[in-house]
């Protein structure tokens, strides 16, 4: 595991004017200060919020971490927009104005390039990229032994050389990332740091429980193999061992080619696999038409990139438990 690379001295925050202060100034002085106040409140910057920790998160899982960890001591700001697919976004200007007002940026190198180019290029005082609190690996050339033929194979949003960055759906990764998040807040505010350190904590114990599930909930099925639309769930079936087959790449808009589909429906048969899973961000027309064709059925396995009305669940811990669920079914698990 390599160190975390943060700055970790908090930044100074602006002050909302004192009583006093507002007391003696003069009418329009008074004005002209409230103006002042109620403008950076209305922003979120510094004492806008109301003294908290400005966090910006680049997307859920980083997000969730952000406000597991910090509780009522943080304010969290998520770059994604709920329901928009975290690959694909393009950090405006208003949002690399609102990381440079920020006091810590939550993000995970690798996964947004647009993310990775604006935080290297801010002034922001704590960055903590979840990358560095764990160990990369590369997932989708060759997935449990089974190697992917596919056109757009090598087009993907992993990290420094094709790492594949979906860590959290993996617990056990994700409880390595929590801990680090949850040291790089304790030194950003050592004011607070002994409730982030009881967050954490609390946090990793539901980690822990969630890891203990998967593992007994898939310790005893009738098949370890399963069909993605894209190989979102490497660190998943490893941990787990289970094997994954992704019909695209790392890249969940890549599309597959007529031999790739050919091998997973000779495979699927050969494996006893019932079910292709697709997501709610991307579309499910591709796995939809192999499922058809192969006589399999089709169900949700969520990469939990984004929560929206159409996630089973309100958080990642909830989403995870129905990810398992849809596993047991699709596996055959006794």
């Amino acid at each position: 595991m390599t160190v975390m690379n943060v700055r970790l001295a908090r930044r100074p925050r602006r002050r909302l004017i004192s009583t006093a202060a507002v007391t003696a100034a003069t009418a329009l002085g008074l004005a002209g200060l409230s103006a002042c106040s109620s403008s950076d409140a209305a922003d979120g910057k510094g004492g806008g919020n109301d003294g908290k920790l400005d966090v910006v998160a680049s997307f859920y899982p980083m997000q969730y971490l952000a406000e597991q960890i910090g509780g009522g001591h943080v304010s969290v700001r998520n770059l994604t927009e709920p329901g928009q697919e975290p690959h694909d976004l393009e950090v405006s200007a208003k949002q690399r104005a609102q990381l440079e007002e920020s006091d810590v940026a939550v993000y995970l190198k690798g996964l947004q390039p647009s993310v990775d180019e604006a935080i290297d290029q801010s002034g922001i005082s704590t960055k903590v990229d979840a990358a560095s609190l764990t160990e990369l690996e590369k997932h989708g050339s060759e997935v449990g032994g089974h190697a992917e033929e596919h056109d757009d194979h090598d087009h993907d949003h992993g990290g420094e050389e094709g790492t594949d960055p979906h860590i959290w759906l993996d617990p056990v990764k994700y409880t390595e990332v929590a801990e680090g998040v949850g040291k790089a807040l304790q030194k950003a505010d050592p004011d607070h740091a002994a409730d982030y350190k009881k967050n954490t904590a609390a946090l990793v114990k539901k980690l822990d429980a969630l890891n203990t599930k998967f593992e007994d909930g898939l310790k005893n099925t009738d098949s370890k193999v399963f069909i993605t639309t894209h190989a979102a769930f490497g660190y998943l079936a490893e941990r787990y061992g289970l094997t994954e087959e992704a019909i695209s790449g790392l890249d969940p808009e890549s599309e597959p080619s007529a031999a790739r589909v050919k091998d997973l429906q000779k495979m699927a048969k050969a494996d006893g696999v019932t079910t292709v899973f697709y997501e709610t961000l991307v579309s499910d027309k591709t796995a939809k038409t192999l499922a058809g064709d192969a006589k399999l059925k089709t169900d949700v396995l969520d990469p939990i990139e984004g929560i929206t009305e159409k996630s089973k669940g309100t958080d990642y811990l909830q989403v995870m438990e129905a990810n398992l669920s849809a596993l047991q079914k699709a596996l055959g698990a006794k």
